[in-house]
């Protein structure tokens, strides 16, 4: 599944049936040899947009998982490497953040400091980080209380080299599922900003604008509301099967990693 949105994306790059940014036809065309997919109410060939969306589902979603990650992983280290009073000091403040919805942040930003998919895909990663730091810091206290950690603090090795030789090996399938499950999370998050107009600008191709834009035909031409629908929910679904997958094949391995 998740094969067929990347081969789409790559595609994209080089072909696409019609230029995804002009407006190529007169609009609302049904399907047909010359327009796979029809035109959308302003005149895009709806494959065309397709195929560009995904790139831009693909690029919002990789960028926020790259920040959640960068700063939620680093942070549950610290918080399972802290002192008890330390680490839950920190905790709380994990907390807090936790308590602003990513979709709210990126509205936040998105006023702040104007529309675009990279705005949006850095306020879904911030928003998204508290959840990798709660994980983070689960799996984290658990390795520390493992013989080869305890060693190597009796051994005089320091919090540097503990948290680099022993937690983060031993976290990076978890680090890996909670990429592939937030990934999806955040393909759906742009879908929803797009549609309340507030993700990806226009001409930028999106599935979620695609979405609203159809919305006000739905009645007369449903087949261009079903569309993007199907795009967005095939592509939150493949990276959910796959964050299945990899927990299922990953997390017996991490019991016996040292």
């Amino acid at each position: 599944m998740l094969l067929l949105v990347v081969l789409m994306a790559g595609i994209s790059l080089v072909w696409t049936p019609y230029d995804p940014l002009n407006v190529v036809a007169d609009k609302l065309l049904r399907p047909s040899g010359q327009h796979w997919l029809g035109t959308d109410r302003l005149g895009y060939d709806v494959m065309s947009v397709i195929m560009a969306g995904s790139r831009t589902t693909l690029t919002v979603g990789c960028i926020a998982v790259v920040v959640a990650a960068l700063i939620g992983v680093p942070y549950g280290i610290l918080c399972g490497m802290s002192a008890s009073g330390m680490g839950r000091w920190l905790m709380r403040w994990n907390d807090v953040m936790q308590a602003f919805p990513p979709l709210l942040l990126a509205i936040v930003f998105t006023a702040a400091l104007g529309q675009s998919s990279v705005t949006a895909a850095f306020a879904l990663g911030l928003g998204a980080s508290p959840a990798f730091a709660r994980v983070t810091r689960s799996v984290t206290k658990q390795i520390m209380g493992r013989e080869y950690v305890l060693a190597s603090r009796a051994a005089g090795r320091g919090n540097l080299f503990i948290a680099s030789r022993h937690v983060l090996p031993n976290i990076r399938g978890t680090i890996i599922v909670q990429l592939s499950v937030n990934f999806a999370v955040a393909v759906l998050a742009e879908a929803g900003l797009s549609y309340l107009g507030l993700g990806t600008p226009a001409p930028q191709p999106s599935w979620g604008r695609l979405l609203r834009d159809s919305s006000a035909v739905i009645y007369s031409n449903w087949l261009l509301v079903l569309i993007p629908g199907i795009a967005i929910a095939w592509t939150v679904l493949a990276f959910n099967l796959l964050g299945d997958g990899l927990r299922d094949y990953l997390d017996p391995r991490l019991e016996g990693q040292s």
